[in-house]
């Protein structure tokens, strides 16, 4: 598709007239409309606020057919995987993974690489070939080349230690000891729990990015614990393969 047609589709999937979006990307009806009929393109501000309002790429407002792939994991870009600024802006550089709300998730490689591998190993491709693909690849990607200038000076894992730190204080009984913590977005994880009066409930948003793991239980049990935490809260639950059988142990405000 082409970028006018593009608009288009966009404009009306959202309900939106010419009016009304001339009045949200601050331009004139006749704007959006030279912009739909091919006269000319938006500008590269005007682009910026269009991707923030439909939360799409400025790549996919363009039609464009490059590739993007995250600057900091490798994963290709589609829209529904683009990261977002605290403002809600669509951020094409990385992923929601890997990027969220402002903060990078990663500062060590080591500890990507063993995330992905986890994700990306198969009987095809097993955990040795993935590892060294990665050790190869993620050098090359800007954010890695570039990791010292965009460094938070340690603050983000001093404080994903601290949240450490506060989980295994829980003493959660069969729970092994907590090592680390990785970015999980909500909607991979926001399990249902059921309540006493028989119906369940989520406690997470499907879009936004937490801090957590999977651990498995050491009494014998065939089940795994799960921990989420953010600024906000600390969730410890229970779970059976493939998320089955879900039961909140905690659920914390800190």
């Amino acid at each position: 598709m082409t970028t006018k047609d593009i608009l288009f589709t966009l404009r009306t999937k959202n309900g939106l007239s010419q009016d009304a979006l001339a009045e949200k990307v601050f331009v004139t009806r006749q704007a959006v409309s030279r912009w739909e009929t091919g006269e000319t393109v938006p500008n590269t501000e005007t682009l910026k606020l269009l991707s923030a309002l439909f939360g799409v790429s400025i790549n996919t407002l363009l039609g464009v057919p490059q590739q993007l792939i995250c600057q900091c994991c490798g994963m290709p870009l589609e829209d529904a995987v683009i990261s977002r600024e605290k403002s809600g802006e669509p951020n094409d550089h990385y992923c929601k993974w890997c990027y969220a709300d402002g903060e990078y998730m990663y500062h060590d490689m080591d500890d990507l690489i063993e995330v992905c591998v986890r994700n990306m190993a198969s009987e095809a491709h097993p955990e040795s070939e993935v590892r060294s693909y990665l050790k190869a690849m993620l050098p090359q990607l800007d954010y890695w080349k570039r990791h010292s200038e965009l460094s938070d000076g340690g603050a983000f894992e001093a404080f994903k230690k601290q949240l450490i730190d506060e989980i295994n204080a829980l003493n959660i009984a069969g729970m092994p000891k907590l090592e680390k913590l990785n970015a999980l977005v909500g909607s991979y994880v926001n399990l249902a729990y059921p309540l006493p009066n028989g119906s369940a409930a989520q406690f997470l948003d499907d879009n936004a990015t937490y801090l957590g793991n999977q651990l498995e239980c050491t009494d014998g049990e065939n089940k795994c614990f799960g921990v989420l935490a953010n600024m906000e809260f600390i969730l410890v639950c229970t779970y059976k393969e493939n998320g089955q059988e879900p039961e909140l142990l905690l659920y914390k405000k800190r």
